[in-house]
């Protein structure tokens, strides 16, 4: 992955929680801060598309997915980060990608379709350099 800038907002995710980290480090050593935790008790509602056979977990995940996806569109049109990484399981990646917002997109410096949502912050460090 390419240098994460000084400021940029890591989030990492998956169907149940997330966190969200800052680069307090510099071009030279990223350096993570965990900001917020998140999980799907923060969310209300359920998402506005569901295939037919889908379980209480399913629509659990995808809620989650779709009001974290809103959430960062949020903070971006707020100009709260600078620079986004995403780091989620596939899944969860895919069900956000598609919800992002044009303004949050073009923030986006990186991406990892990994779940590294309850991994020590050395982990995840580790998995961006």
């Amino acid at each position: 992955m390419e240098k994460i800038p000084a400021g940029t907002w890591i989030v990492v995710a998956d169907g149940a929680g997330a966190r969200v980290f800052t680069n307090v480090g510099d071009d030279r050593k990223l350096s993570l801060r965990q900001d917020d935790l998140l999980s799907q008790d923060d969310v209300e509602g359920g998402p506005s598309k569901l295939p037919k056979d889908h379980t209480d977990a399913d629509i659990g995940e995808a809620a989650f997915s779709q009001q974290l996806a809103q959430r960062i569109n949020a903070a971006a049109l707020k100009n709260q980060f600078e620079h986004l990484v995403l780091i989620a399981d596939p899944h969860s990646l895919g069900r956000m990608r598609p919800l992002l917002h044009k303004q949050t997109l073009s923030r986006l410096v990186g991406e990892l379709a990994k779940t590294l949502t309850n991994s020590p912050i050395e982990d995840i460090e580790r998995a961006l350099s």
